[in-house]
């Protein structure tokens, strides 16, 4: 039975994330891999200790594989999906838990409302609900 927590949502999400983020850029599997984990490492998402195959890449992108995906390649699709010309949208609730929990990893937002206002606008109506329950589970955790 699948649970319906908001973390459980996000890591089925993953892969879907990274699909979208694969399917829009421009490249074959290798390259893309090799953007995504420099993008990381520049823009201080994340430090790959080897840049993954264009296999590995495709791996991350099957459906069930969320467990397998290392927060630094999700971070980096988000970031390069939100920055986007073509706009893109999640496809899914679960993909939305996905893009709202890494937009809450890729920056330092003060409050809820500032990190919703910084979203682009195609993305505000979106990723309202779910960046509302994703700031809710990072304040949770932040009681640990």
């Amino acid at each position: 039975m699948p649970q319906d927590g908001f973390y459980a949502k996000v890591r089925r999400g993953l892969p879907a994330l990274i699909d979208q983020w694969r399917g829009l850029g421009q490249g074959d599997a290798d390259r893309l891999a090799l953007i995504l984990a420099e993008t990381a490492r520049v823009a201080k998402l994340g430090q790959p200790d080897t840049t993954p195959s264009g296999a590995t890449l495709a791996a991350w992108a099957e459906p069930g594989a969320g467990d397998e995906i290392p927060l630094w390649a999700a971070r980096t699709a988000a970031f390069l999906l939100v920055q986007m010309p073509a706009r893109p949208l999640p496809n899914s609730d679960d993909e939305a838990c996905a893009w709202a929990y890494c937009w809450l990893r890729n920056r330092d937002f003060a409050d809820h409302e500032s990190a919703e206002a910084a979203l682009p606008d195609h993305l505000r109506g979106p990723l309202a609900a779910p960046l509302k329950a994703a700031w809710r589970d990072r304040q949770g955790l932040r009681l640990i």
